[in-house]
């Protein structure tokens, strides 16, 4: 059996998970990260994306998060955002369409336009579609 470590994934509204993980992979300010039992402290941003937990049992699961934080102490890790939600409850109908939307706003500028707005949301709709995705790959290694 694989040594756990406590995880925490807590969002601004609510608790997403409270459990033992054996693995902990997101995408902090400098790269990829793989956490274990056992890993040294540490404190880094994370930016927007999926971020998978491997629960006790094996179960993988994943989560989309704004960005946020995670921390890492000899018996907690805790990872902190904004807004988080489970994968499952993405809709990728509505991220394909903000995408389009953020897109099409950057291409043609007018007037009115803001630039930080715009980035900002094709940012968060391409950040919903890789946690799509690495649920799909999820889901599509169990067959």
């Amino acid at each position: 059996m694989a040594m756990t470590v406590h995880c925490d994934i807590v969002s601004a509204e609510q608790s997403l998970f409270s459990g033992l993980v054996e693995l902990v992979v997101a995408t902090g300010s400098q790269g990829e990260l793989g956490i274990t039992f056992g890993h040294a402290p540490l404190l880094t941003d994370l930016k927007p994306g999926p971020v998978r937990i491997i629960k006790q049992d094996g179960e993988e699961e994943i989560y989309y998060l704004s960005g946020g934080y995670l921390e890492v102490q000899p018996n907690i890790i805790s990872i902190l955002s904004d807004t988080a939600l489970r994968a499952d409850d993405l809709d990728e109908a509505a991220a394909l369409e903000a995408k389009k939307q953020a897109e099409h706003e950057l291409s043609n500028q007018s007037g009115e336009f803001d630039y930080s707005r715009a980035a900002s949301q094709l940012a968060v709709a391409a950040a919903q579609l890789r946690t799509i995705d690495q649920l799909r790959k999820k889901l599509g290694g169990k067959h």
